[in-house]
Parts: C-alpha cells; structure tokens; sequence
C-alpha cells in the first residue's frame, strides 16, 4: 500500500468536510480531449476505486470561469488543470491554499511549489525540427531556430509568452542559462524581431500539431505531450538537446470548493508513485516528484526521444515560478502589441 492510500486511509476521505460516504464526489475542470481522458484512466479512476469518489468532468478549464464562480460565492469546480500563474498571482483569493500534511513540498523539485500550488506532473518546452525540410546540414543548437538564413523555414510557437521563446532568445543571444532569469525583456524582444517574419503564432497546442503534422513549418517550439503526438500522428520531427525550459503542470483548487479536503486528498493521491508513473506513461510527461525513477516508468521509444528529464538531454532550467506570476500580466500586453506593431 503506497503512502498515498495510508494518508487517505488516515484523513477519513469519507469525512471530507462536504459531507459523508454520500457526498464522495469531486468535480474536475481540465483540457478536455485526449490528456483529460487520460488524468481519467491514471488518476481518477484508481481513486475512485481506492474511496469511491465520484468525478464530474468539464472542461475547458479557463481562469475567468473560476473568477465568476468565486465572485459569485458558486464555486462547483473542486479541481482544475490551469496554469499555475494564477494559482500564484491570485493565492488565497481565487484559489485555496493547500494546507493538507500530506502535501509534502519537500518531496517536489526547488521552486516548483507555491502556497496554492504544487506540481502533479512536469514537462518541457521542446525545440525540434522536421528532418524533411533539411537532408543537409541539420539544426543542433538553440541559436538555429534564429538563423533563418541557415535554416529557412516557418517556425511554430504557441501563442503565449511562457511557452520557452523568451528564455530560447536569450540563450541563443549568449546569456548563460544560468543567468536568464530575471528575463532581459528588451533583449529578448530584439533577438526575437530577427525571425519575426518567420514565427507562426498558433492559438493552440491542437493546432501546433496539426500544423507540425501538415509539413506548415519546419521548426516547432513545444510542450512535451503535443510533440510526441505530432511524432506519433507522422511528423517527421527531430529533438534538439542544446537547451529546453523545464515547467510544470498543476491541478489547482478554486476558492469556495465544495469539497476542499477532498480535492487536497487526490491531489496527494495523484503525486504517489503508483498513479504519477501511469499518468507519465500514458502522457510521455515526467512525474511531479524527484525520487522517482524514470526507468520504472514504461516509456516508449518515441516517449523516450523527446523526454528531456532523461540523462545527457543538455542544459534545462526550470521556468522561474516567482518571477511569472508577478510579470506575466505585463508581458503579456507587451507581447500582444508587439505581434501586431
């Protein structure tokens, strides 16, 4: 019996503060399509047969929908899959602060947990290209996806700022890893006029693979899981281990959860190694936790390839939390008119 079940076993999930056996229910807000069936197959229903924990799921899961349910003191959501940023920028206020025990932050990475937050799984931004559009030389370093005279083509970003390009700029324009952060906004912003024309902005992670998928572009900077289902769906990509951001994905709690202690109980649940190795195996993504082995996992080969937590994968750092949730807001006004100027 891992940890996981003991503190639930301990904790009384049929005394969540909701009610008792009758109200073993929670309601799960995420991305919708294939990654909320997984968080299905590889945590909810283990849970479910762990403590008989029914799950509503909607999705998508959108941080305006937890603003008006909040203001309006009619909070239903108990979990939601959204960016940390908010759980950071709006602790306390939008989102609860998780207090359970069993929510050891000792366990996870330096810098991966907040007050609100702590992570359930982590994933890199990856830069790879299409091995169809250069039989030539072939791109091996981060300052390639800025030379479109060596290397033409269009390049594929998500349409955010904290998707890796910021950080991929600096570190093509000298900077040491070590030394991005705090960002260099106007030199960020410099490197990244000098392929401009090139990028290709998409409005989602869907769209990037189908993008990747269609031959659109022959570079693409993205998360993880949309790059090994690209590769999968027949891209011809190829990673580059020169130098990838590191990040990770959280399940948050809204402010006013019918069912808080609960929903601190799964997500302590979801972080054991038993449901974390699962859901990173259906996912290609990593486990939230440092101590457990990646060769446990199952991975398959094409997981394996584009898996940056794997030895010898080059320099990673970690996106800094602390400095995205007090810049974003700003940066992201920034970025939008600078697409259009």
């Amino acid at each position: 019996m891992t940890v996981g079940v003991l503190a639930l076993t301990a904790c009384g999930v049929g005394g969540d503060s909701g009610g008792g056996s009758s109200d073993k229910k929670l309601t799960w807000a995420s991305t919708g399509g294939q990654f909320q069936e997984d968080e299905k197959t590889a945590l909810q229903e283990p849970f479910t047969a762990k403590t008989g924990t029914k799950f509503t799921n909607i999705s998508p899961a959108e941080q305006a929908q937890v603003r008006t349910m909040v203001k309006a003191k009619k909070t239903i959501w108990d979990l939601a899959n959204m960016s940390w940023i908010y759980a950071g920028a709006y602790c306390g206020e939008l989102f609860e602060k998780l207090d359970a025990p069993e929510l050891d932050r000792s366990k996870f990475p330096p810098g991966t947990t907040g007050d609100c937050f702590v992570p359930t799984y982590r994933y890199a931004n990856i830069f790879s290209y299409n091995a169809d559009f250069y039989p030539g030389a072939k791109p091996t370093s981060i300052k390639d996806f800025f030379d479109v005279k060596k290397f033409p083509g269009k390049r594929v970003v998500y349409d955010y700022p904290k998707a890796g390009l910021f950080e991929a700029a600096l570190v093509a324009d000298g900077v040491p890893p070590d030394q991005v952060y705090p960002l260099d906004l106007d030199r960020a912003f410099k490197k990244i006029d000098t392929i401009k024309s090139s990028l290709v902005f998409a409005p989602s992670y869907g769209a990037i693979q189908q993008m990747m998928v269609d031959k659109q572009a022959s570079m693409v900077l993205t998360v993880t899981a949309r790059t090994i289902v690209s590769a999968q769906s027949g891209a011809n990509l190829v990673p580059v281990w020169d130098f990838n951001t590191t990040d990770i994905g959280v399940q948050v709690i809204p402010k006013g959860s019918p069912h808080k202690e609960l929903a601190e109980q799964m997500l302590a649940f979801i972080t054991e190694p038993t449901q974390a190795k699962a859901y990173a195996k259906l996912t290609g993504t990593a486990p939230a936790r440092a101590d457990i082995d990646l060769n446990t996992i199952g991975y398959t080969d094409k997981q394996k390839e584009f898996n940056a937590f794997l030895p010898d994968r080059g320099k990673t750092i970690e996106q800094d939390k602390q400095w995205w949730i007090a810049n974003t807001d700003a940066l992201t006004k920034r970025w939008t008119s600078w697409k259009v100027g």
